[in-house]
C-alpha cells in the first residue's frame, strides 16, 4: 500500500533524510508502519540546522515540495495565486500515487487537497483534523470551508473524517479519534491526594495569548488571597514570557509561582506526578494535549469548555470547567473544592486518560488504514 500524506508542516532535507517537528513525525512513523510506500506532499525549508524538537521518518519517503503559502493579506493572496497551478499539479501528482490519501487538516495546504481529492472518488482516504472541529465555535472561514467539504458525503468519498470529540447530528463519515499521551507501561494506579495541604497547579502550554498564562498566574493569586494556599508551576515558553516575570516579581509572587520555561517531558511528568490540579484556560484548542497529561496521572483538570474540552471532562464529572473571567473562575473552583469529590473527580479524570494510549493510538491507525475503525 503506499501512502499519500498531505501537510503545511515544514519539512527539513538533512544528508538525504527528512525531518520535520517532533510529535508530528512520531505520529507518522505511526502510519507508515502498516504501509509499503510512504509519498508526503509538504513544504520544505531552507534550513539545514535542526532543532531539539525536530525528529526524522523511519522510512524512506518520496517527498514533493510544494511551495509555502496564505492569503493572510493582499500580496501574499495574490502570490498564492500565481501559485495555484503548480500547487494543485503537485496535490493531484501526489494523490493520484496513493492508495491511501491522507490529509493534515485544517491549513491553506488541505484546504486546496480537498478540492482536488473530489476528482479521486474511489480512493481511500482519512484525514486528521487536528483543530476544533465545534460547529458554533468561532473560527476562519477556510476552516469552515473545510469542514464543509469534509462532511459532505456527496462530494467527498471513501473518507474518515477523524476529529476530535463526539459531535452530534454528524454525517457518518465524522469519527471521533482521540490522540494519545503515554503508553500503556507508564500507566499508574490511582494514588489519593490530600486537598487539605498547600494545593499544587500545573500549567504546561505556550506562553501566548491563547492559552492565557496571565489568568492562570491571576487565579493562583486570587486563591492565596481567599486563604487557599496554592502554588504554581509553569511549564513552557513564548513571547509572554518577558511580561510574566515581571508581573511576578512586581506583584511578589515568587513563593508560590515558578515559571521555568521550556523542560524536558520527564520533567513535566514529574511535576504532574505531585500535582493535585493541571489548570489550562485557553481561548481555543483542538486536542489539549497537556490537559490529558495531567488527567492520566490522576491530576484533576481545570480548564475552560472550548473545542472538545468539556467532553473530555465529562461536562464536569473529570475535572473543573471555568469561564475565562478571574473573578468566576476563581468562584467555580472555590466551589468544587468545598462541594466536590475530589478522589472521585480525580479517577474519573485517571481512568477516562488512560483509556488512550500510544498502544491503543497505534491499533486505531491500523483500522483507519484498513477500513475498519470505529469509535
Amino acid at each position: 500500500m503506499t501512502l499519500t500524506i498531505v501537510s503545511s508542516t515544514p519539512h527539513k532535507i538533512i544528508d538525504g533524510t527528512y525531518y520535520a517537528y517532533g510529535p508530528y513525525i512520531r505520529e507518522m512513523n505511526l502510519w507508515a508502519k502498516y504501509v509499503d510506500k510512504v509519498v508526503v506532499v509538504a513544504p520544505l525549508s531552507k534550513i539545514k540546522q535542526l532543532s531539539d524538537i525536530e525528529a526524522a521518518y523511519l522510512k524512506n519517503i518520496t517527498f514533493i515540495e510544494v511551495p509555502a503559502f496564505n492569503i493572510l493579506n493582499f500580496k501574499n493572496t495574490l502570490r498564492t495565486l500565481v501559485l495555484l497551478p503548480i500547487l494543485l499539479s503537485k496535490l493531484y501528482k501526489g494523490i493520484s500515487k496513493a492508495d491511501h490519501l491522507h490529509m493534515r487538516c485544517p491549513c491553506n495546504l488541505s484546504l486546496l487537497a480537498c478540492f482536488v481529492q473530489v476528482l479521486f472518488p474511489n480512493k481511500k482516504k482519512s484525514t486528521k483534523y487536528a483543530g476544533n472541529w465545534d460547529p458554533n465555535s468561532d473560527q476562519p472561514w477556510t476552516y469552515r470551508l473545510q469542514q464543509a467539504i469534509l462532511r459532505n458525503t456527496f462530494f467527498t468519498k471513501n473518507i474518515q473524517v477523524l476529529v476530535y470529540g463526539e459531535w452530534p447530528n454528524e454525517t457518518k463519515n465524522v469519527l471521533p479519534f482521540i490522540s494519545a499521551t503515554y503508553y500503556e507501561s507508564e500507566m499508574i494506579p490511582f494514588i489519593k491526594r490530600d486537598y487539605t495541604t498547600r494545593l499544587k497547579f500545573v500549567f504546561a502550554g505556550s506562553l501566548v495569548v491563547g492559552k492565557r498564562p496571565f489568568l492562570t498566574i491571576q487565579i493562583i493569586e486570587a486563591l492565596n488571597k481567599n486563604g487557599i494556599q496554592s502554588e504554581l508551576h509553569m511549564f513552557g515558553d513564548g513571547i509572554l514570557m518577558p511580561e510574566l516575570r515581571t508581573y511576578v516579581v512586581q506583584r511578589q509572587l515568587e513563593n508560590y509561582v515558578h515559571l521555568y520555561g521550556s523542560q524536558d517531558k520527564s520533567e513535566v511528568k514529574k511535576a504532574l506526578l505531585d500535582a493535585h490540579f493541571n489548570i489550562l484556560p485557553s481561548k481555543s484548542e483542538g486536542w489539549p494535549k497537556a490537559v490529558a497529561e495531567g488527567m492520566f496521572f490522576g491530576c484533576i483538570p481545570i480548564a475552560t469548555p472550548v473545542s472538545c474540552v468539556g467532553w473530555m471532562l465529562g461536562d464536569g464529572s473529570r475535572g473543573i470547567l471555568i469561564k475565562p473571567e478571574l473573578e468566576e473562575a476563581v468562584a467555580q473552583i472555590m466551589d468544587a473544592l468545598t462541594s466536590v469529590d475530589l478522589d472521585v473527580m480525580a479517577e474519573n479524570a485517571l481512568n477516562w486518560s488512560q483509556r488512550y494510549t500510544f498502544n491503543r493510538l497505534e491499533a486505531d491507525i491500523a483500522k483507519v488504514l484498513d477500513g475498519s475503525y470505529r469509535y
